[in-house]
């Protein structure tokens, strides 16, 4: 095909080899505006064709103004006038029964279709939207997508053709990339750039204004002519559809009467249309459902996204810069750009500024284009105010090219009672929605943040994921809170789909809560909801979930299912202490879960293979922590009240397990506190006496997986219920000749693996060390090769510090015999490798005048002994 002249490009101020329109001769002052109705074909989201709509429509001065959108929302166009409106916006339309089938309409302060409301507005003409009904596009799509079609969810698209609102697929064929193609350029945006968005106003009178839409008009004609619909016959079903509106303002308002609609549609709507009765026909047998529509705000990143509900433009920030630039964007843009760098502590002064702009319009002269745009100034910005960085560049692409603008909507903007409830909390708890991410840390004890702690996490159980638990520095006790917040626009229909479970969000937490309660199947969704109930303190919903937990975990006796539950329980009670909240019930029933788990975990990891042992061991240290939490107080500093009362007992009775083998074995005889430990270990509510019996049955186990023995080794090891001469007999036998090399190393990555500081323990116990080195070297060359991705994967978890000292260890050897201790101030390499063998009193006192500073304390007298502890 080849386009006439009028199609190559549409008009452009700037002379040289940008294709333009062929020029018309300036119109005299006198000349008469020509007789509507106005079609104004846009590109949707274009910062041209909005400046160009604005100068038609102040030119044309029409009574009514038509414009593609949803008809439903014509109720809602007079909010657009409102003080508190401020787009980015968007009317969103969703099925009134089932909020979740949804659809969006953006709109930017640089969108053709929004300058036209709001010209209207200011200017007291009628104002309606003449598209397709958003009942029937609803509808539409949930038709397409039960026969398997693919339409995107979203409102007006980028390009000037059926990827408009209602749900429609973008176009099979490009219209502009069509247009830029015939008039020489391989880029569809740069082209659109130079000839509409970079063009200045060009002639004079009252014509002017018209000619580009006329060019375009021309242009799109064209192509309709030879692609017909584009290879989407619904746009036929939408086109017949405005032409019945378009007739229908006519006869009220005679000719003038304007038309804003995406320029593929024009073609369609000028020249001789087809009857009323042709028309008609197609509209019938639509299908339709019940739906509402309102106002939400919207953001530039949104309209930055290309699926979804996002409208896909690659630089809203960019975009709207363009539009609101009163003069010179080009500096006013790099003005922009120095004050984020430097705000971000880079060191950019105004002759970088100047730099920028000379080296942008360089680039832009040598490109032939009649205004830097936003590849110019981009390399611009890269080359001078960067250092030639991408990273800084990013910041720059994120901040400003895209940015995070959050619009608002007005309070008389028809909402669901839910949405209204979390607008008032919102407000209440002085927490703004943002379309950036913040991170915000709460402080329990205070009764704000408490309060936004509990509104947060009923969002959560609502499905409204405005903010995600987060950890942060310095933020690990119990009665701190730490979040990240963002609010996307499709948060909005999340609010409307919650909507079915009460009025405000206190309400509707109550009601989910209690219906997934009597849903829920496994034992660890209860559990998971038990806790999301107390942290969002939902008093009314937590029986129904008691009794729904007590039920499932009567009913369930697998070890694995007991285990996933438990964790949850136990971070419930610790934050429920926290939050002032009576869990004497949940105390009981993660009690007896910690009892039911004891009691049948030694049978439950027998016979078990490699995928079960690895998902056993997860099981095993999630337990293990969840008993700590369960007999500790919530500021880690003693021990929890139990669930039902006993006798208090020696602190020391954790230091170690009482078993029967002890009287027979003297390496567990071997307890200097055994004499003064109270033997009650086997009261049913020593959750820690239980649990740490159960790991000590599993270390003894030989049907038991090497992974798990070692395991269950290391917790009683690190909890002190294990002394080291008792772990090395362990590993000892272990590592013995008479083990299977394969089962031996898997109880090393029990013992020594995956844990965090877990390397430690083999730096700082050489005994450990050594029999572990002792085994390796002792290893078969056929066996070798089958442990080694074992080992590799155990020792490959270790920080590079860890790693470098064990080869250290290993290269040194083990210690000579007999070694004696070093004199003092001389080298102390005897005993054992790496490590001195005895304590140098030289080394050890030169750190004391540094203590005393830090203290505050007096030096000691020179015949102090310095193993004595001071009184202070």
């Amino acid at each position: 095909m080849t386009p006439p002249a009028a199609v190559a490009a549409a008009p452009d101020a700037a002379a040289g080899p940008v294709p333009r329109v062929t020029d018309t001769p300036p119109a005299s002052a006198a000349a008469p505006v020509p007789r509507g109705p106005w079609l104004l074909g846009v590109r949707h989201h274009g910062p041209g064709s909005a400046r160009a709509v604005r100068d038609a429509l102040d030119a044309a001065r029409p009574r009514a103004v038509l414009i593609e959108g949803p008809p439903e929302a014509d109720a809602l166009l007079p909010l657009a006038a409102d003080p508190q409106m401020r787009p980015p916006v968007a009317l969103l339309a969703h099925v009134t029964d089932d909020p979740g089938r949804a659809s969006f309409w953006p709109f930017a302060a640089f969108s053709p279709e929004w300058v036209a409301v709001r010209w209207a507005l200011d200017h007291g003409a009628r104002v309606r939207f003449i598209d397709l009904p958003a009942a029937h596009s609803l509808a539409a799509r949930e038709q397409s997508a039960a026969q398997g079609g693919t339409e995107p969810e979203g409102g007006p698209g980028p390009e000037a053709g059926p990827g408009a609102a209602g749900g429609i697929d973008a176009l099979a064929v490009d219209p502009l990339a069509v247009l830029a193609e015939a008039a020489g350029y391989d880029d569809p945006e740069r082209w659109w750039e130079d000839v509409v968005e970079h063009r200045g106003a060009r002639g004079t009178g009252p014509l002017a204004p018209l000619a580009p839409f006329e060019a375009l008009a021309e242009a799109m004609g064209a192509l309709r002519e030879e692609y017909g619909h584009g290879g989407h016959a619904r746009d036929l079903v939408r086109e017949a559809y405005m032409r019945i509106q378009l007739r229908t303002a006519r006869k009220e308002f005679g000719d003038e009467v304007a038309v804003v609609c995406g320029a593929w549609h024009v073609p369609a709507l000028a020249g001789k249309p087809p009857t009323l009765t042709a028309d008609r026909a197609l509209l019938k047998g639509l299908p339709k459902v019940r739906a509402e529509l309102t106002w939400v705000p919207w953001t530039h990143r949104r309209l930055a996204r290309h699926s979804g509900y996002g409208a896909g433009i690659d630089s809203p920030g960019w975009y709207g810069h363009l539009f609101g630039a009163p003069d010179r964007p080009v500096a006013r843009w790099m003005t922009k750009v120095a004050g984020l760098l430097r705000d971000e502590d880079r060191l950019v002064s105004s002759a970088h500024v100047i730099e920028a702009v000379r080296l942008a319009e360089a680039l832009a002269a040598m490109r032939g284009r009649p205004l830097a745009g936003l590849t110019e100034t981009t390399d611009a910005i890269r080359a001078v105010l960067c250092d030639g960085s991408d990273v800084p560049l990013s910041l720059v692409r994120d901040r400003l090219i895209v940015g995070d603008v959050l619009g608002e909507v007005p309070d008389s903007a028809p909402v669901v009672p839910l949405q209204r409830d979390l607008t008032r909390w919102q407000r209440t708890l002085r927490l703004k929605p943002e379309a950036a991410e913040r991170e915000l840390e709460l402080d329990l004890r205070k009764d704000t943040d408490a309060a936004r702690s509990r509104l947060l996490h009923r969002l959560r159980l609502l499905g409204v994921g405005w903010g995600e638990p987060a950890e942060f520095r310095g933020s690990t006790g119990t009665f701190r809170e730490g979040w990240r917040l963002r609010w996307d626009p499709e948060l909005s229909v999340k609010v409307a789909e919650a909507g079915i479970w009460g009025t405000t969000v206190l309400a509707a937490a109550t009601a989910k809560a209690e219906s997934e309660a009597g849903r829920a199947t496994a034992l660890s969704a209860v559990t998971a909801l038990a806790e999301q109930c107390l942290l969002a303190e939902l008093p009314d919903a937590l029986p129904v979930v008691m009794n729904a937990l007590a039920d499932r975990a009567a009913l369930d006796s697998d070890v694995g299912h007991l285990a996933q539950a438990l964790p949850a329980l136990a971070r419930t009670l610790r934050y429920g202490d926290v939050r002032g909240t009576d869990t004497t019930a949940l105390a009981e029933v993660a009690a007896g879960l910690t009892m039911r788990i004891c009691v049948g975990l030694p049978s439950a990891c027998t016979g078990l293979d490699d995928d079960g042992a690895a998902a056993m061991r997860g099981h095993l240290d999630a337990v293990h922590t969840s008993v700590g939490l369960l007999t500790r107080s919530p500021d880690g500093t003693g021990p929890r009240t139990a669930p039902a009362p006993h006798a208090a007992h020696d602190p020391l009775d954790a230091q170690a397990v009482h078993d029967p083998r002890d009287a027979r074995d003297p390496h567990h005889a071997h307890d200097p506190h055994a004499a003064r430990r109270p033997h009650h270990a086997h009261d049913p509510h020593d959750l820690t006496g239980r649990w740490a019996r159960a790991l000590r049955a599993l270390a003894d186990r030989d049907t038991v997986a090497g992974v798990l023995r070692g395991r269950a080794v290391r917790l009683l090891l690190d909890d002190g219920r294990l002394d080291e001469d008792a772990a090395a007999r362990l590993m000892g036998l272990a590592l013995s000749p008479g083990a299977p090399p394969a089962d031996a190393a898997a109880w090393i990555e029990g013992f020594v693996g995956g844990a965090s500081g877990s390397g430690m323990l083999l730096v700082h116990d050489v005994r450990l060390l050594g029999l572990l080195d002792s085994w390796l070297t002792e290893v078969p060359a056929d066996a070798f090769t089958d442990v080694l991705p074992l080992l590799r994967r155990t020792f490959s978890a270790y920080e590079p510090g860890v790693r470098r000292t064990l080869g250290e260890l290993v290269r040194r050897g083990p210690a000579p015999p007999g070694g004696t201790p070093p004199a003092p101030g001389g080298p102390a390499e005897a005993g054992v490798p790496g490590f001195g063998p005895a304590l140098d009193p030289t080394r050890a006192d030169a750190v004391l005048p540094l203590l005393h500073l830090l203290l505050g304390t007096p030096p000691a007298p020179e015949n102090h002994d310095p193993t004595e502890v001071s009184p202070r």
